[in-house]
């Protein structure tokens, strides 16, 4: 986007912000990992939601929205659905299982079809707010360098080839 401001500058960080930012990279990368392999069972959902007429004309009338009004359509479901993942964690701890599971299911869910796609149809409206554009500069930032020191492990490898046998295999079953 060329008419699109500069982030604003790093601000000087003391040993304090310094740690408090070592922790939410700490808490994000950990969400990123968690997402990315979580990511192949939601994304057939998703794409099957996104294609509803109910959710394009939701997609539609958000993207029609000025910018402050999509900010407020982002976070009404992200407020509601993130202390929702705390208290299906909260059940899970305190031995409730079905509970939990059923909370934390609604949750993500929650935040899998409607923030994402809030999000996706606002995207150019929330970016222009430098702010906005800041924070998700940062989050794309720790997700590529998580991702890239997991794509360098023996591991990711090895995931990489066995799912490439597994649909090796699936193929030839079919055929």
């Amino acid at each position: 986007m060329s008419d699109q401001l500069p982030p604003p500058p790093a601000p000087e960080r003391g040993p304090l912000l310094r740690g408090l930012l070592a922790v939410l990279r700490g808490a994000l990368a950990v969400f990123i990992l968690l997402d990315e392999l979580l990511r192949p069972l939601y994304r057939p959902l998703i794409r099957k939601l996104a294609g509803l007429r109910a959710m394009r004309r939701l997609e539609a009338a958000v993207a029609g929205l000025p910018r402050p009004l999509v900010l407020l359509a982002l976070a009404i479901p992200f407020a509601i659905a993130e202390p929702l993942k705390l208290v299906g964690l909260l059940l899970f701890a305190d031995g409730r299982f079905w509970a939990g599971l059923a909370v934390t299911a609604f949750a993500h869910l929650m935040s899998f079809v409607f923030v994402e796609r809030i999000y996706h149809a606002g995207r150019e409206k929330l970016l222009s707010y430098r702010w906005f554009a800041w924070i998700m500069g940062q989050v794309v930032r720790v997700r590529d360098r998580v991702l890239g020191w997991v794509r360098e492990t023996p591991a990711y490898g090895f995931a990489l080839r066995t799912r490439d046998a597994a649909r090796r295999w699936w193929r030839m079953m079919l055929a």
